[in-house]
C-alpha cells in the first residue's frame, strides 16, 4: 500500500490531492458532534431503511452521519467519488465514505456503499435490487443532496450542464479570495447573465427531475414502505447573496425542487401515506458552496457575526431525522418546507451581517470575517488543517473502497 507525506496543494478553492487522516478524523468529530438520541439507545440493526443520494460530501454526509445516530439508520448510500491513482489521492469523499462505513460496522448498523452515477438507471436498479434482497423489499426514508456540474437523461441521452448566472442582467458582487501563502483578498467580481438555455440546462440538472425519477423507479418496484417519507437538501440564504444563488439559474432549479416536492406530496400521501419535502439548510462550507462567487464572502462574514452560535451541518440534519421519523413536530413554512435555517436568517443577524458586507474590504476584512475559521474550513473539506492529524508523517492513500460485511 503506498504512504506519501501529503501537503495541502490547490488551485483557489480546489485541492489536488486529500489526506486520508484527515478526513477519517474529520467524519470521526462529527460523529462526536451529533446529539445521541432522546430516548437514547438506538437498537443495533433494527433501524428504519433509508436511501441517501450523495452521501459522501456536505449536508449528504451529515444527514448519514445524524441518519446513523439519531435514528439508526440502515440500508444504502450512493455517491460519486475518484479513488487513488498512483499520482493523485483519492477524492475526499472517498476517504470519508471509508470512515463513514467503519463508524456504520462499529454501530452495528448494516449500511451498503454505492459508488457510481446517480443520475443513471442503472444505479436506481442496482440500489432497488439491494432494497429487495437485503433491506426485506421496504424502504422508510429518501435523502436527496446531489450537487453536480453536469447530468445525462437516461430517457433521451441528452447531457445537460448547470451553470451559475444571474437572470436578467449581469451581477457585481464582491468576493472572498486567498493567494498561495493564505492571504486574504476582497474582490469585485461580475458574472454576466444566463443566455440561451442556461436556465433550461440548469434546472434539468439541479432541480426535482432526477429525484422524482428515483420515486417513480422505487415505486414502480413496489418498495415503498407504507409512511414513506423523502426530503431533497436546499438553500434560499441571504439576500446578499440572491441575485447569483436564489434570483438566479440555481434559485430556479431550487424553485423546479420545491414544485417537485409539492407533487411528490400529494401523490405519496395519497399511494403509501407518505410524505414529500424540501429541508431549507442553513449556510455551511462546502466544495460546491465555495464555488458561488460571494458565498465564500457571505460565509465568513456570518461566521464573524454568530461565531460558535453557528449551527454545524450535522447538528441541522439531526433536527431534520427528528422531524422526519416522528421524534421531534414537523415544523412546515407556507410553501411546505422544513426549515433549518432560522438561525442564519434572523432579522439582527442579517443586519448586522449586511453592514460587515457594506464595510468589506482587503483592508478591513480581517476584523470583520472569522477568515481563520473559514479558512481552515476549505482545507478541511480536503482532510487538512485538522487537529490532531500529524502532517508531517506518511500516510496509506490506497484506502479500498467499502465493501458489505455480509
Amino acid at each position: 500500500m503506498s504512504e506519501r507525506v501529503l501537503i495541502p496543494r490547490n488551485r483557489g478553492f480546489l485541492f489536488l490531492d486529500s489526506h486520508p487522516a484527515g478526513c477519517e478524523r474529520l467524519v470521526a468529530e462529527m460523529w462526536q458532534a451529533c446529539p445521541d438520541p432522546d430516548p437514547a439507545g438506538v437498537r443495533e440493526g433494527a433501524g428504519p431503511v433509508a436511501l441517501i443520494i450523495g452521501s459522501s460530501a456536505g449536508y449528504g454526509l451529515a444527514a448519514t452521519v445524524a441518519g446513523l445516530k439519531r435514528a439508526g439508520i440502515r440500508g444504502i448510500m450512493v455517491s460519486f467519488e475518484k479513488a487513488p491513482t498512483a499520482r493523485r489521492t483519492a477524492t475526499a469523499g472517498w476517504y470519508r465514505t471509508a470512515a463513514t462505513a467503519d463508524i456504520a460496522r462499529t454501530a452495528g448498523q448494516d449500511l451498503v456503499f454505492l459508488n457510481g452515477d446517480a443520475f443513471s438507471d442503472t444505479m436506481k436498479e442496482q440500489v432497488a435490487d439491494l432494497i429487495e434482497q437485503r433491506f426485506g423489499g421496504r424502504l422508510d426514508y429518501l435523502i436527496y443532496s446531489v450537487a453536480a456540474p453536469r447530468r445525462t437523461d437516461p430517457d433521451t441521452g441528452t447531457t445537460y450542464a448547470s451553470v451559475l448566472r444571474p437572470i436578467g442582467r449581469a451581477n457585481r458582487t464582491k468576493t472572498l479570495v486567498f493567494d498561495d501563502q493564505g492571504v486574504p483578498e476582497v474582490r469585485e467580481v461580475e458574472t454576466g447573465p444566463a443566455e440561451g438555455d442556461d436556465v433550461e440546462q440548469t434546472v434539468a440538472v439541479m432541480g426535482g427531475a432526477d429525484w422524482e425519477r428515483w420515486i417513480d423507479h422505487l415505486a414502480g418496484r413496489g418498495l415503498l414502505a407504507e409512511g414513506f417519507a423523502t426530503a431533497a437538501l436546499s438553500y434560499i440564504g441571504s439576500a446578499l447573496t440572491a441575485a447569483i444563488y436564489r434570483q438566479g439559474t440555481i434559485g430556479e432549479a431550487k424553485a423546479h425542487l420545491e414544485a417537485t416536492a409539492r407533487a411528490l406530496n400529494e401523490r405519496l400521501g395519497t399511494t403509501v401515506g407518505g410524505r414529500a419535502v424540501t429541508s431549507v439548510n442553513g449556510a455551511a462550507v462546502t466544495q460546491s458552496s465555495t464555488a458561488i462567487p460571494g458565498i465564500a464572502l457571505y460565509t465568513g462574514l456570518l461566521r464573524g457575526v454568530l461565531g460558535e452560535d453557528l449551527v454545524p451541518p450535522v447538528h441541522q440534519l439531526a433536527a431534520l431525522w427528528d422531524q422526519l421519523t416522528g421524534a421531534a413536530p414537523l415544523a412546515l413554512d407556507d410553501e411546505g418546507r422544513i426549515r433549518l435555517d432560522t438561525w442564519e436568517l434572523a432579522e439582527d443577524v442579517q443586519a448586522a451581517v449586511a453592514e460587515r458586507w457594506e464595510a468589506a474590504t482587503t483592508g478591513t476584512i480581517a476584523g470583520l470575517a472569522d477568515l481563520g475559521w473559514f479558512h481552515a474550513e476549505v482545507q478541511r473539506l480536503y482532510g487538512f488543517s485538522v487537529p490532531g492529524v500529524d502532517y508531517t508523517a506518511a500516510v496509506a492513500t490506497d484506502i479500498p473502497w467499502p465493501t458489505p460485511t455480509r
